[in-house]
């Protein structure tokens, strides 16, 4: 074997996985022990919703009636991350450090899939790049204490490309559904993951002819079908319970109709503003009643004044993109001696900086590095690929000026940049490697789309983190020819 063979062969090996799995270990188990504190905010509801499903009495709460107290089911938020904790909490028990454990164990195990992807997509080097990346970050690692569903969606949108790629060999149709069904845990935890499904039709309708790539349409939409109906599948189960037990039906939780109407609100600002009675939802009879009084006063709104609903989008996607300070307000709400403003403040900087700096890192991984351009013809045959380092070098100094238009134009030209890879950026010499950036631009489209439909928080960015690693990783890598 060529030196340059073993070389890369050890770089691609399981113990480079390993590595990397124990390089994002080590920090994120310090912080769990560290920094762990009693959950504040959502953070509390998910570990209610734990502590009564790991007690036997389901996804409810108490409720006080004049004739005393009585059960009553519940599924406001998403069911999947309590579930998660609650396994944990009956297996090691319930104290303050199982969660952020088990969130470490997670974090851990998203590096050493970010690492195998990366395989498909670059070289070696650049994967095990990716993989560190996903270690070290810090808003990853910062992550850990909080017990708050957005790392463990982030597993579930990578590990189902990854189960693909790794069932492929058996056939399309087993690949396919098993990396549905991962989609639909990862719905559990984050309906917005259902958006992935049909995502998954782009590793088997996509075939590559030298420079140019072919796709197959049928194909597609055979996968895509099959992906969403395992997906579903998963899902039918909980729906099916919400039916039964709720005062309505309801595929995943009943928060949907309100996010809505807090991004479509008359006072709406683009980010979370919770809403009250006297916006319009008086009478509530149930948890579903309540969601779909929500979603007809959001449409309402929406159809009363649409500029202004469209208006705010900039808005919800700069609170997504433009700054990363959630981890900071939880750690800080929930020891706040322990996290004074200063300390405060420098974190959010380092949060900040870094988000910004992987946003553009992502969409050069997206852009090829250009070559040859004094040669005959070769400005014409690398003008998109100029043009696209252009824009991506444009977008990064516009969102380092203080007070521009920061960093979330950059988000929303990565799924451009994804789909026209074939001419701007570096070679993928695989079909497999041409569908993992397809899928990786669906992923923030989707991630996009749905936060301009609701409204924006930095932490929504949290589960496109391990993707944009795996694209930064890629960073102006050499062009073809």
């Amino acid at each position: 074997m060529a030196p340059d063979s073993a070389r890369h062969a050890r770089l691609a090996s399981a113990e480079a996985t390993l590595a990397i799995t124990l390089l994002a270990l080590l920090p994120r188990l310090f912080v769990a022990v560290a920094w762990a504190r009693e959950p504040v905010w959502d953070g509390h509801y998910y570990d209610f919703g734990a502590q009564r499903i790991a007690e036997g009495l389901g996804y409810s709460a108490d409720r006080a009636t004049e004739s005393g107290v009585v059960w009553q089911p519940w599924c406001h938020y998403p069911v999947g991350y309590s579930g998660f904790l609650a396994a944990v909490y009956g297996i090691f028990g319930g104290g303050p450090h199982a969660g952020p454990i088990a969130n470490a164990v997670v974090g851990a195990a998203t590096a050493a899939v970010v690492h195998r992807l990366a395989l498909r997509a670059t070289s070696p080097e650049r994967a095990l790049v990716a993989g560190a990346l996903v270690a070290l970050l810090p808003v990853l690692v910062a992550y850990t204490p909080l017990l708050m569903t957005e790392p463990l969606a982030a597993f579930g949108v990578v590990a189902a490309p990854a189960a693909w790629l790794a069932l492929r060999p058996r056939g399309t149709i087993v690949a396919t559904v098993v990396a549905g069904a991962i989609l639909g845990l990862s719905t559990l935890v984050r309906p917005q993951s259902l958006l992935c499904a049909p995502a998954l039709a782009l590793f088997v309708g996509v075939e590559l002819r030298g420079a140019a790539r072919r796709v197959r349409w049928r194909a597609c939409a055979i996968a895509a079908t099959l992906g969403m109906a395992s997906c579903l599948a998963v899902v039918a189960p909980w729906t099916a319970r919400n039916c039964r037990v709720m005062d309505g039906c309801t595929l995943v939780s009943t928060n949907g109709g309100w996010n809505l109407a807090i991004g479509a609100s008359p006072h709406a600002t683009g980010r979370f503003e919770a809403l009250h009675a006297s916006d319009g939802c008086r009478e509530v009879t149930g948890q579903v009643q309540q969601d779909r009084c929500w979603r007809a006063a959001g449409v309402a709104w929406i159809a009363a004044d649409p500029w202004r609903w469209i208006s705010l989008i900039p808005k919800k996607l700069g609170h997504t993109f433009d700054h990363q300070s959630f981890a900071v307000g939880y750690l800080g709400e929930a020891d706040p001696t322990a996290w004074p403003e200063a300390r405060r403040a420098w974190w959010r900087t380092l949060l900040a900086t870094t988000g910004r700096a992987l946003l553009v890192v992502a969409a050069l991984g997206l852009v090829a590095r250009p070559r040859g351009l004094l040669r005959e013809g070769g400005l014409r045959s690398q003008g998109p690929r100029v043009a696209a380092l252009v824009l991506v070098i444009a977008l990064g100094v516009a969102a380092a000026v203080p007070e521009g238009i920061g960093a979330w134009p950059i988000a929303l030209a990565l799924p451009f940049l994804a789909l026209g890879h074939r001419h701007v950026g570096g070679a993928v010499e695989t079909p497999a490697g041409e569908g993992l950036i397809l899928y990786l631009g669906a992923l923030v489209a989707g991630t996009c789309a749905t936060h301009a439909v609701f409204f924006g928080e930095d932490r929504y960015q949290i589960v496109l983190v391990p993707a944009l690693c795996l694209l930064g990783s890629r960073a102006l890598s050499r062009a073809p020819g």
